[in-house]
């Protein structure tokens, strides 16, 4: 941290504001790779052949993940430019009127083939918002964090992660247990329609959030860079690469739980939407409790040895998920989600302080948001058509085990040549001590 570091009630609305901010974000996605799984194949991409159908929605579900690193480019620069809070209360907007825009779509049987472009239209301004977003959430948090609290502190930013899909999954959850016909026509809106609602609070939030200490630092010496984003691809240009396949294990290990586990559910198991999602949630309330966990032994026994024991673990447990998901007793089912949604915990808990920390301050939004959002289309984005273009191939679920252990594996060598040029000191829990700050690495 810099020498004038936030105060503690600073941090801890920085730390709300981030936290309700992702939530916002992975709800709105959740939403989108809910319906994008179940209803959209009808009700925007109909077909003869339904595997089709299915293809092409949970393609459109890519299209986002696609979109977000031309949002990476032009927010990354702006908030190395203006800052982090001005950029951060303009996503935030523009990612709640996109969800909303969603929601008030005509359906193919209305406007025929205008209707998926509109959608498709829609789910790339959530990309675009989204590029942004997390990156400079992240950097809101541990730019106002202090020694022996990042870890922790930017791992509850994570926690919004799980809580945007558990608030999605409880408002689907009687979505789905309509009947069919009154899902497809107007209930599957609802839960779109309420991201406007979200979006409010989330802006009240972050509107009372001093700037960065960090990025006035860097305003004070006049170090604010004209082109951050071509100075961060002259002098970082292999930390981004780094940082993009470090994200690949916990990209792909997320979005298979919490997407393609309802289509395999549905297609394969022959399992009910609602029974799917009677797995999932309590699956979720394992990361809720496992990453803050994570995020506090980071602070203790270092930041790389819990990213990449995370990692490693996402290299075996997707066999062991697949194999009690195929068991279809309920708690067995249960048992594999909460095995591989624990091991993605670890991995992604000490994503902030990890991949903020090993940029500069004045390029450390362009560097955070441009490799974090690229490195979800190798994984979040791709990873539900992977999957059921494998299964359809194949017919079992083997090589899509495969395909999730080899992407953890790209992650751990990245966390291994990854290094932090500032490693968080490692701070023995002392009652009453207080917490001394810390600078992430500052600009040379």
């Amino acid at each position: 941290m810099s020498p004038t570091s936030s105060s503690a009630p600073q941090q801890r609305k920085a730390t709300i504001a981030s936290w309700v901010g992702t939530t916002v974000e992975y709800y709105d996605y959740a939403c989108y790779g809910l319906a994008a799984s179940v209803v959209f194949a009808d009700i925007f991409f109909p077909s003869s052949d339904p595997l089709v159908g299915t293809l092409l929605s949970l393609s459109s579900f890519a299209v986002g993940y696609i979109a977000r690193p031309l949002g990476a480019l032009v927010f990354g620069h702006f908030g190395d430019r203006i800052g982090r809070k001005r950029i951060l209360v303009l996503t935030l907007t523009m990612m709640g009127l996109s969800t909303f825009l969603i929601g008030v779509l005509p359906d193919h049987g209305q406007i025929g083939s205008l209707a998926p472009v509109l959608l498709i239209i829609a789910r790339i301004l959530q990309g675009v918002s989204a590029g942004g977003e997390y990156g400079g959430a992240v950097l809101l948090t541990t730019e106002h964090a202090v020694r022996g609290r990042r870890g922790l502190l930017g791992s509850l930013v994570n926690t919004g992660t799980t809580a945007g899909l558990l608030l999605a999954n409880l408002v689907f959850l009687p979505v789905f247990a309509m009947d069919d016909s009154a899902m497809k026509e107007w209930g599957w809106r609802v839960p779109f329609l309420l991201s406007a609602v979200l979006v409010v609070i989330g802006l009240f939030v972050r509107l009372a959030v001093e700037e960065s200490p960090e990025f006035d630092e860097v305003k004070q010496r006049s170090a604010v860079r004209r082109l951050p984003v071509a100075d961060l691809f002259r002098t970082s240009w292999r930390t981004v690469l780094l940082v993009a396949l470090g994200i690949i294990s916990a990209g792909t290990a997320f979005t298979m739980a919490s997407v393609y586990s309802l289509t395999y559910g549905k297609e394969t198991l022959g399992l009910s939407n609602d029974r799917m999602l009677a797995v999932l949630l309590p699956g979720t309330v394992v990361v809720m409790a496992c990453v803050p966990l994570f995020g506090w032994l980071s602070d203790r026994i270092g930041v790389r040895p819990v990213f990449l024991g995370g990692a490693a673990s996402l290299v075996v447990l997707p066999f062991a998920w697949f194999a009690l998901m195929d068991t279809r007793q309920y708690g067995l089912m249960l048992l594999g989600m909460a095995l591989l949604l624990a091991g993605y915990a670890a991995n992604y808990a000490v994503v902030p302080v990890y991949f903020a920390g090993v940029f500069p301050a004045a390029i450390r939004f362009s560097g955070m948001s441009i490799a974090f959002t690229t490195g979800l289309i190798a994984s979040n984005a791709i990873a539900p058509a992977v999957a059921t273009s494998l299964q359809a191939a194949t017919g079992g679920w083997l090589t899509t085990a495969f395909y999730m252990a080899g992407a953890s594996l790209v992650s751990i060598v990245a966390g291994l040549l990854l290094r932090m040029p500032e490693e968080p000191a490692v701070v023995p829990a002392a009652s009453g001590a207080a917490a001394a700050p810390v600078a992430l690495p500052q600009d040379t």
